[in-house]
């Protein structure tokens, strides 16, 4: 019971008082999961964004590199060794070419969730955590727009997988839920904060085709550098080696640049 109290302890500290270099967490394709590494596991993430097309129009303050492409490196820890609640920590390293804005590239998160049913029968996951954590006081007025880091985006979320009524086996699982993050990183173009946002997404194992094929969607509101619909499929090569496609469709271009293809490239370090 002592060594339970200890770990519940620890995670809920490092949810509240957080790092500043703790930064993306585990996701669908764009937007955060209920979904938590296992317990002594790291993943290694290696997630790539390439322009689509050639830059948008811009304000007059915007530079154009903006519209480079994007490499995230990643580290995730699941931290916490119980079935029903889990903990993930990580840390980001995030370069953008010949991008002068965002002179911060590292940043973080934390997750703490609980699966499906395990408060009651039928019950949904749930989920918290933050992530592209640093101070915000670092961001200058005029780049604020369009930084990865200082966001500071605080979250929650509740998923269900949903039951199939015909042949299969599953309509596959819906999440909902919201986020806020700092005021001083997530403005519009006017800079008028838009901090806030729903958060929607489904996804599916494509059992019917393969137990390796996995097709998600999903959507992050509000007017700000973050807002977007985007959709990707992965396949498992591996037990612990999987490989996303994605496409982001973001629905403020002159905050975030025009639409990107993304590479996701996951390799999972069990103990």
């Amino acid at each position: 019971m002592k060594r339970t109290a200890s770990y519940l302890a620890t995670a809920l500290l490092l949810l509240v008082t957080g790092s500043p270099v703790w930064a993306g967490p585990t996701s669908i394709v764009w937007i955060p999961s209920v979904d938590v590494q296992p317990f002594k596991t790291m993943d290694l993430g290696i997630n790539n964004f390439f322009r689509a097309s050639g830059d948008v129009d811009a304000p007059p303050n915007r530079l154009a590199s903006r519209d480079a492409n994007t490499l995230d490196l990643s580290l995730t820890f699941g931290l916490l060794p119980f079935k029903a609640v889990q903990m993930e920590v990580g840390v980001d390293y995030v370069v953008i070419a010949n991008d002068p804005n965002d002179q911060h590239p590292w940043s973080g998160n934390a997750k703490l969730a609980i699966t499906e049913e395990a408060l009651l029968p039928h019950a949904p996951a749930l989920a918290v955590g933050v992530y592209n954590g640093r101070p915000a006081k670092d961001i200058a007025t005029n780049d604020a727009p369009y930084v990865a880091s200082g966001q500071n985006i605080v979250y929650g979320l509740a998923a269900k997988t949903v039951p199939a009524l015909g042949p299969l086996p599953t309509l596959g699982r819906f999440s909902v839920g919201y986020y806020r993050g700092s005021r001083r990183a997530l403005i519009d173009e006017a800079g008028r904060v838009r901090n806030h946002g729903v958060l929607l997404s489904w996804d599916r194992t494509l059992k019917e085709i393969s137990e390796n094929l996995w097709l998600g969607l999903d959507y992050m509101g509000g007017r700000n550098s973050n807002g977007s619909f985007n959709v990707g499929f992965s396949w498992a090569f591996a037990r612990n080696v999987n490989l996303l496609f994605g496409y982001d469709m973001y629905t403020h271009s002159s905050l975030a640049g025009s639409n990107t293809l993304t590479l996701q490239f996951d390799i999972k370090v069990p103990d």
